[in-house]
Parts: structure tokens; sequence; C-alpha cells
């Protein structure tokens, strides 16, 4: 197996452009069983076993519960319960709460007592507190975390975000503005700490949720091969999108096991990065390789045209009978007729979700096309924060999600590091405003999932996630240095990779009760 995955890394791909980041994978093979013992409960974590818990995530989660706490009088009552349900759903990704902001538009405007206020003297920068200081100063349990001034600055700004989120939140936007224009002189994307790193992009993002909400549009624009390349980049500096594309790929391979023709939908292909992989396992089974089906939908007929022609390439260099179909649409803006589908075809779909962007359109017309297809294997991986409900909710879930990010990128790489803000900045700052801006007040007038995993359980019987799958991200982690705080849990069928104790991406593989399948997966 060593032997076979050094092709991957050597001259088969070599010669394959521009797609160098394939060289990258890892030599993680899919055929043998890797034997890794497994605890019960069944929780592994990579060899960082004494690591404190992320300050940042941690702080925001403390400042967001205040907010709440602190909200004016005459609202608190009404937005209480519903509060405290977002708050739980964005820290810890627990299914099924609702947050529906019920304050009503005006001046409200949380305590003054919430917001640790910025004072300079003059020309002097350095930072003065009030006596909100001491919350940064002493821990939930009064240990105290012993910040730099550095890190305190960054705290700062985010309670003074927080409190502008609410006053968007009420549809006061001029107070807004003036928030928003006092967090773009003192934060900084370049800064040196990870709190005023988050804060520079979320009000880069709020600021333009303010200029939709006045114009009533939004008018998005995202580079596409930019976002690719940077996606490439993502994933050379994190283990995420490996993570993504070993467990699912594993996954694949055991719902085509002894399968002579297969198709695989992935519905946001990009530069098909996950792929190559597959196809080398494919091309040494015993039995050898199935006749392959690859439909890949994206934005860009000609990126698509570029990636199936790379495909193609590597599938022939292995001997593996390879077809591309390329489907420059929203995979739930089109008909089931679009696939094209053959008897004795075994079907699999594959959709790694991001909120760089719409990649797949309504999502009832996406669940819905998901049952008409009544694939063998359906492999998703989500990421833990919900794109839905009110902006507080949403930006509530994004804060505490994305300083997770921040966090995560800020041990690996320095503050200068050009390839962290290339990565902060056209991939992370992109998925930010999606969340919090596109669309303007009304979004885009569609009602999106909160969890994916909880709207495909209704419909779908969920396959769980195999030894193998733990083994491969496993492997995974073990690529990145103890000291970076990765986690992967392993517990109801799904696989879980984070940051120390906050949950990032989840895996999870499901199949339709409808399709032709083996006894194992039999409804």
């Amino acid at each position: 197996m060593k032997a076979g995955f050094e092709m991957v890394h050597g001259t088969t791909l070599d010669t394959i452009q521009p797609h160098e980041s394939w060289n990258s994978y890892p030599t993680v093979g899919f055929q043998n069983p890797i034997s890794i013992p497994f605890p019960k409960p069944p929780v592994t974590e990579n060899r960082c076993v004494n690591l404190d818990r992320n300050e940042l995530s941690e702080w925001v989660e403390h400042i967001t519960k205040q907010l709440i706490d602190d909200l004016p009088e005459s609202t608190a009552a009404a937005a209480a319960s519903p509060a405290d349900a977002a708050f739980h759903t964005a820290t810890t990704s627990s299914d099924d709460n609702n947050f529906h902001q019920s304050i009503p538009g005006g001046e409200l405007r949380p305590k003054k007592m919430l917001r640790s206020y910025l004072e300079t003297d003059g020309d002097d920068e350095s930072v003065q507190w009030n006596n909100n200081n001491e919350i940064f100063q002493n821990g939930r349990d009064g240990t105290g975390l012993g910040l730099s001034k550095v890190d305190e600055h960054g705290l700062s700004l985010i309670t003074l975000l927080l409190e502008c989120a609410v006053a968007i939140s009420v549809d006061n936007l001029g107070e807004a503005r003036r928030m928003l224009l006092e967090l773009s002189q003192l934060a900084s994307p370049y800064a040196e700490s990870c709190g005023e790193r988050v804060v520079a992009y979320f009000a880069k993002a709020m600021s333009s949720r303010v200029i939709n909400s006045w114009l009533g549009i939004s008018s998005p624009f995202l580079n596409h091969r930019t976002v690719h390349s940077t996606f490439q980049l993502f994933n050379n500096i994190s283990p995420f999108i490996k993570f993504a594309h070993f467990t699912s790929n594993q996954a694949i391979l055991e719902a085509f096991h002894r399968r002579d023709r297969v198709h695989i939908v992935d519905l946001d292909i990009m530069q098909g990065l996950q792929w190559p992989a597959l196809f080398h396992i494919l091309a040494t089974r015993i039995e050898g390789p199935p006749h392959v089906r690859l439909t890949g939908l994206g934005t860009s007929m000609e990126i698509l045209m570029e990636t199936g022609k790379q495909l193609s390439n590597f599938a022939k260099r292995l001997g593996i009978s390879f077809e591309f179909q390329p489907i420059a649409s929203k995979f739930g803006d089109i008909d089931v007729s679009a696939f094209q589908l053959r008897r004795g075809e075994t079907l699999a779909v594959h959709w790694l979700q991001h909120s760089l962007y719409d990649a797949t359109g309504p999502d009832w017309k996406t669940i819905r096309l998901l049952e008409e297809l009544a694939p063998r294997i359906v492999t998703v991986v989500e990421q833990d924060v919900s794109k839905g409900g009110s902006f507080l909710d949403r930006f509530v879930g994004a804060l505490h999600y994305y300083s997770t990010v921040f966090d995560s990128l800020g041990a690996y790489l320095g503050s200068e590091d050009p390839s962290r803000h290339r990565v902060e900045h056209c991939l992370v700052y992109k998925e930010i405003n999606n969340i919090l801006a596109i669309g303007g007040p009304a979004r885009s007038g569609e009602d999106k999932f909160r969890h994916w995993r909880s709207e495909i359980g209704k419909r779908f019987l969920q396959v769980p996630m195999s030894a193998n799958s733990m083994a491969q991200a496993q492997l995974i982690l073990n690529m990145f240095p103890p000291a970076h705080g990765y986690s992967l849990v392993q517990g109801d069928g799904v696989l879980r990779l984070g940051w120390k104790e906050t949950s990032l991406y989840t895996a999870s593989a499901w199949t339709s009760c409808t399709s032709n399948i083996v006894p194992r997966y039999s409804c």
C-alpha cells in the first residue's frame, strides 16, 4: 500500500498541471483496515492531550452570554429563552433550537456595562479600561487568564462588535454605522491578536450588511479562480479539507465494494482535488477497477472543463475507464434527468459544504432532488455553524465558529505569514460576509436549514462512519504537530474534527431506502 501511494506523490502526479496541490495529499490508503484502538466512549484525539481550551472562543462565549443577559429590561423577558437557545446552538451545535429575535426597532441598546469603552489620551495609543476590565482579567472561575494588552485590546473590540450586532438586529442603523466606523479605525486584519483580526473582518461584513439594509440590495462578487486556489492553500495548511476528502472517500469506497459501474455526483467539485486518491484505490482493486462516471457541478463551465480534463488524464494513467459530465448550474436548480442515470450504476452523491456562496440553490429543492436520485450513499461534510435564523442568531454562531478558526490558523502560522492572511482574507472573510451580509435584510427569501444532518435524517438512513474512516482521519491529524490542538471525535455514527473543544466540521454518510442496496445498508 505504501509503495502504491508513493506513485501518487511521484511521477504520476508530477506531470499534471495546474493541480500541483494534488501532490500535497498524504499517503493514506483505504483498502486494508488499519488497527487503531478506540477508547469507549469512542472518542479519539490526536496527540494533543493536555491543551487548554481555545481562549478566544471561550471569551466570545462568555461575553456573548453577558450580552444576552444585559439586553434592555423591556425586551429581556421576551428574548431570554430564545436567546439562550441560540447561544446554546452556536456553542454546542445542538439541533432544533431556534432563535427568533423579538426586539422591536428603535434606539434600544445593551446596557452600558456590557461594553468595554476604548479611550485614548492624545497621541497615546494605549488602551485604557473601565471597570469591565475585570471580565478579561478573571475567568469564570476567577483564576484569571493573564491576558496580554494585545489580547485585551482584541477582546475589548469584540464587546463593541457585539453591541454593534444588537444595534443592527433592531434596525438602529445610524448607531451601528457609528460603531462600525470606530471599529474600522481600531481593528486591523494584520494584527497580532486573533481577536482583533476577527473583529476587523466581522466589522467589514457587518458594514456590508448595513449598506444592504439601507439599499435593500446586495451585489456579491466572487472570483472563483481565486477562491479555488485559496481553497488549495487552506488544504495545505490545515487538516480540515483533507479530513473531508478522505473520510468521505472511505465511505464511498465501501459503498462501491464489488460494483463494476459507479457514478459519483459532486455537488460543488471546484478543481476536483478529492478524487485522485479515490481513483488510485479503485485502480488497485483485486477484481479490477470499475467504470467510473463523475458528474461535477460548479459555477463556470470553463473551470469544469479544465477539471474534467485533468481528472480524465489521471484516470487514463491509472487504466480506469472514465467519463466526466460537467453541469454549470446549482444542484437544486436542475431536474433529475440532467444526471442521465443508467441502469446498473451504483450512485454516490458527495457534498462538502462551505459558506463561501450558495452552491446548491434552495435547500428544500436540494433535499427533494436528493430523494429523487435515491443514491446508494450520500456523504455530507458540514460546517458546524448555522446559516439560518435571524441576523443575531447567525452572528452569534458565526462569531463563535470563526473565532475558533482564526485561533487554529494563528497557532500554526505567524501574524505576518502571507499564506495565513490570504486564507483569512480570500476564504474565511468571504464565508463571514456571506453568512452576515449577502441578501440584505431579507437574505434570499428562502428558509435555510439550520443543520443538514437533521433534515437529511428525516428522509435517509444513516450509514455509520466506519473504523476505517476514523483511521483515515487520525492519519491526517498525525501529519500535524501535537501542539496544534486539533481534536477528533467519533460518536452517533459521525466523525467530528475541531479545534480543541469546538467542533468545526462533521462528516456523515446516508443511504436512500429506495436505492438498490446490500443488506448492511438495508432499511
